[in-house]
């Protein structure tokens, strides 16, 4: 186990790397260490070949409540020199593009800054407990992390508008019926789940997987036949790669495959 600060602990488990916000007095709320501390360990981690997929917590079962309220002055002060407020920086562009695959593990409160970092991971594993909001308008803001394009994709315009303009919240079985959450488990094990899928998904192609992930996440910026036509691209990537290779060679010899990366 590592600790890149008081705020994030990382620790590595096999090929899957645990990022952890560990503010747990504060209900893990995003300051700016947080923040700074997110964004410089996933730009390490993009180029680590070892690490094939990421798993985001939070401590002491509560995943993130949101933005360190003391940090308004500081957005209001940025906001003045234009319309994008540096705190934060590219924290949630850099995640929802991240090329390895990113779950969620959340429990306890996953509300504005925190519901947006959910919804830039691949996939959420919640507690039975976890509750989801974006309650921004009650604070007299709205959500700065992408919460209003992403709510939208994920869950239609009905729905994301509603949450959106009242600030209420979104009960995890009901996330996992709207397709936020693709797994609900017993408080307590949302972390062991997550690292167990996280794991299923370290033992194939790291290139295939990248690839699979780049293409489905055109789906949200292209039209369908720009979208298939991207797919395409990947396929023939793939099919030519050193692990499709390994893979068809352990499939016919009836054995675990090697996969490189390649």
């Amino acid at each position: 186990m590592t600790a890149t600060g008081a705020v994030l602990t990382v620790v590595r488990h096999g090929p899957v790397t645990v990022l952890e916000i560990d503010r747990p007095t504060a209900k893990n709320a995003l300051n700016e260490a947080v923040m700074t501390g997110l964004t410089a360990e996933l730009d390490r981690i993009r180029h680590d070949e070892t690490v094939r997929a990421v798993v985001l917590t939070g401590a002491g079962g509560v995943f993130c409540a949101g933005a360190d309220i003391t940090a308004f002055n500081r957005m209001r002060a940025e906001a003045l020199l234009g319309p994008r407020p540096t705190l934060g920086g590219s924290l949630w562009s850099d995640l929802a593009t991240f090329p390895k695959p990113v779950v969620a593990a959340v429990e306890g409160l996953a509300f504005g800054g925190g519901f947006e970092l959910a919804l830039a991971c691949d996939t959420v594993i919640a507690g039975t407990s976890a509750k989801f909001a974006v309650p921004e308008v009650r604070l007299g803001v709205i959500p700065g992390g992408g919460g209003t394009q992403r709510l939208v994709h994920a869950l239609g315009k009905a729905r994301a508008m509603a949450l959106l303009l009242t600030g209420d919240t979104l009960p995890a079985d009901e996330a996992a019926m709207a397709g936020v959450v693709s797994q609900v488990v017993p408080d307590g094990e949302a972390l062991s789940r997550a690292l167990k899928l996280a794991g299923r998904i370290a033992r194939n192609s790291p290139l295939a997987v990248a690839l699979a992930k780049d293409a489905a996440l055109r789906a949200f910026e292209t039209s369908l036949a720009q979208g298939l036509e991207h797919e395409k691209r990947n396929f023939h990537v793939a099919i030519h790669s050193a692990d499709s290779r390994e893979g068809e060679r352990a499939f016919l010899d009836k054995r675990t495959p090697e996969f490189t990366g390649e």
